[in-house]
């Protein structure tokens, strides 16, 4: 059978099992929540529109993850990579390891690896964007629920989320003493520890401390003699956070966020020659723990924060102020070749290694301040309404250096790239409310956004006679009008229906990595997302069942993409004429009886790229290119080279299908249950390159977990054994180009045991 005939079969199917439960028979009519019955699913509250409402009255495809489901999917200290497959149309990647988390939402991201990259997907801390990818990476512990907001939030989120946001919302403090302990230890010598203590000072002033300590120890060793780094894949990972809440009345609120991480490990580990020629499958005998190189591997990241929410309750309105600051320091250093060698340099290898790269990238300086204040009616009646305004600005100096593989030590190369960028943006939005009928509410909204950029990339090439230092200089200054509408109709007390129309705009983006001092560097004009969705939402069986279904077609003009150089580690940005991408998302939960529970996704993304003259330069390291390729002549009608045209590809890095599962078994045993969670992730190929090569083409991929636990004493204590990629499936998610076939695979199958006590 046709595989794309059987999903959309197995989709129908599952839909078909959660019919409109007799929607069209009942008449539209609104109800106050219902007590909870033993069996039914608690009420989901979000903010996804700045406001706490039930999850079923808000017109948009969103996502939650909290609780248990949060602590299966990082047991065993899964950095935010855990996302990844774990919602509808939801895609988590990296080039360098625990930092710089790349995230897609509907086929939408960007595969740019370096340092100053934008990406269309926000990520919202504590109700402060995190603009720089490394800032995106933060650990997720003691978070109260993520939520994955789906389509353009470009009204009241702001630039550079036009395919959606993640947004995470922390425990906050409380006016009772608790907290918990979570320890576990597991395969590699996986120690993990993470806690929270809560308290109150005073009647006012309430303390939460939240603590998270990640360790492994190496599991890949490099038995080359003379190696600057023999052991691999190592790290510790130390993040904590403390918030004080002053609550002196009803009507006024203060909460401060401090928050820090520091973290060492390693980059990413790149592997040479793995992928065999004319497949995408890796080479035989493909060991994991062995990685023969001849260069240096390392990364350090520190990041620190802090951030006030100001929120005051007058009569018929409530004020708030949003201040954030973030400020961090970022060391990366690979032998991004993969291997030992070159082909003038001998012995070499695994395989044909055509010359040496080993880099790093730093961050030595970078800070980011951010400032909303927003005002919004808190009075009674149809119409309700937010208004606000908004300033961020950002500086960022990145510096790129490399290394001379083939001197004892690996020094430092003289020649090294710099860039400095100030970021700023001015935005003033605001949205309503109106309640046309007890079955009918439109929601619409607009924000304006001014963005200016001052960008230098500087090259020094010291060992040249002078000139030897090249200086490059870009500014942009753009402005955008981002709107939506939407609307919620009450077929009746269990279904809504809604309709959401919204745009979304990415700021102009720059990049200047620079090879030599003839290189030049990159703009990418904006890019304004266009997006329709129609969905609904259901409670079924007596809210022992939830549902939510939509389907959705979008159009991006001017795409920023990010194209390879073909035999040079740069990247160049470009802008495409236009994107599409439609689908249909999924998301299913019940309650199948007191001892079964179940929870399902399923997405289909069909992305193309629509610019007939759009070409990159494809491989440069043996690849079997697929596209159709245009000819570059020199004024003799030589032909000197030429370039994939990547016209009605889809987009890199986007699976058509994906699915998510969780099974959960319990039953009670003396004071407690026992329990059995396991959880299952699918998708299907993507590209990892705007071309199309055999060899670049990610194979399907499910990976599973496992988790059995014993919870007592009314849910004090919990001890559970776990699994994370229970199958041991290793394989290729992403590539280096530009050298030789050199692949990144997932992480292989770990294992151990974790301990909880809440007090």
């Amino acid at each position: 059978m046709d595989k794309r005939l059987k999903h959309s079969l197995i989709a129908l199917a599952v839909a078909s099992a959660f019919p409109l439960h007799g929607a069209i028979a009942q008449e539209a009519t609104t109800t106050t929540e219902e007590v909870k019955k033993p069996g039914q699913l608690e009420t989901v509250i979000v903010t996804a529109q700045r406001r706490a409402e039930n999850i079923k009255d808000v017109p948009m495809a969103i996502a939650t993850l909290k609780g248990e489901k949060l602590d299966v999917l990082t047991s065993g200290g899964q950095d935010i990579r855990f996302l990844n497959g774990r919602s509808p149309s939801v895609s988590v990647e990296s080039d360098y390891g625990r930092t710089f988390p790349r995230f897609y939402i509907r086929g939408l991201g960007n595969t740019d690896f370096d340092l100053n990259a934008s990406q269309p997907v926000g990520l919202v801390m504590d109700d402060i964007v995190q603009e720089n990818p490394m800032l995106k990476g933060f650990p997720v512990f003691d978070v109260d629920q993520v939520e994955v907001l789906r389509g353009p939030q470009g009204t009241l989120f702001g630039r550079n989320s036009p395919a959606g946001v993640i947004k995470f919302d922390s425990a906050k403090p409380v006016f009772r003493q608790e907290g918990y302990v979570n320890v576990g230890i597991g395969k590699d010598r996986v120690r993990n520890y993470e806690g929270a203590y809560n308290f109150p000072i005073n009647d006012v002033l309430a303390t939460r401390i939240s603590l998270q300590s990640q360790h492994r120890g190496n599991r890949v060793h490099n038995d080359r003699p003379g190696a600057p780094t023999t052991d691999f894949e190592g790290y510790k990972d130390n993040a904590g956070r403390i918030q004080f809440l002053l609550k002196p009345n009803k009507d006024f609120s203060a909460l401060l966020n401090v928050h820090g991480r520091d973290m060492d490990g390693n980059a990413t580990l790149f592997r040479a020659n793995i992928l065999k020629k004319g497949t995408n499958e890796l080479v035989d005998n493909f060991d994991y723990k062995s990685y023969p190189t001849d260069g240096g591997n390392e990364q350090h990241l520190k990041n620190k924060g802090a951030n006030l929410r100001l929120r005051w309750d007058t009569p018929g309105l409530t004020f708030h102020s949003i201040t954030g600051y973030e400020k961090l320091e970022f060391f990366s250093r690979g032998d991004v070749d993969g291997g030992f060698g070159a082909s003038f340099h001998p012995p070499m290898g695994p395989g044909f290694i055509p010359f040496p790269v080993e880099t790093a990238d730093l961050i030595p300086d970078h800070k980011q301040l951010s400032q909303e204040f927003r005002v919004e009616s808190n009075y009674k009646g149809p119409l309700q309404w937010i208004a606000g305004v908004f300033y961020f600005d950002e500086h960022i100096q990145i510096d790129s250096i490399s290394f001379d593989s083939f001197t004892a030590g690996n020094p430092q190369n003289a020649a090294y790239a710099t860039q400095q960028q100030d970021a700023k943006s001015y935005a003033a939005f605001g949205t309503i409310n109106y309640t046309v009928s007890d079955a009918f509410k439109l929601r619409a909204g607009v924000r304006y956004t001014k963005d200016k950029k001052d960008f230098v990339a500087t090259r020094v090439e010291p060992l040249l006679p002078p000139p030897n230092v090249a200086t490059n200089y870009l500014n942009d200054t753009s402005n955008n009008v981002s709107w939506d509408l939407s609307g919620t109709y009450t077929l009746n007390k269990d279904t809504n229906l809604f309709g959401r129309v919204a745009t979304g705009y990415r700021a102009p983006s720059m990049q200047g990595r620079l090879f030599d001092l003839t290189s030049k560097p990159s703009q990418a004009d904006a890019e304004k997302a266009l997006s329709v969705e129609f969905g609904v939402k259901q409670d079924l069986f007596d809210r022992r069942a939830r549902m939510s279904a939509t389907v959705f077609n979008y159009r991006v003009k001017d795409k920023q993409l990010t194209a390879g150089s073909g035999t040079v580690n740069m990247n160049q940005l470009i802008n495409a004429d236009k994107v599409t991408g439609r689908g249909v998302e999924l998301d299913l939960q019940a309650n199948l009886s007191d001892a079964w529970a179940v929870t399902f996704g399923t997405s289909y993304n069909d992305t193309k790229i629509k610019d007939a003259d759009l070409f990159v330069q494809s491989c440069g390291g043996g690849c079997t290119p697929l596209d159709p390729r245009i000819e570059f002549k020199d004024a003799n009608g030589n032909v000197i080279g030429s370039a994939a045209l990547i016209n009605g590809n889809p987009l890199p890095r986007a699976p058509k299908w994906q699915h998510n599962f969780t099974l959960r078994y319990s039953q009670p045993l003396g004071d407690g249950e026992i329990y059995a969670y396991t959880d299952w992730a699918y998708r299907t190929s993507y590209n990892f390159f705007l071309y199309e090569a055999t060899e670049y083409k990610a194979k399907e991929l499910l990976e599973g977990g496992l988790r059995v636990g014993y919870r007592w004493n009314d849910g004090k204590y919990e001890l559970a054994a776990y699994g994370r990629n229970i199958t041991n499936r290793i394989q290729s998610l992403g590539a280096i180009d530009f050298n030789n076939l050199t692949g990144i695979v997932n992480e292989p199958r770990t294992y151990g045991v974790q301990f909880k006590a809440n007090f």
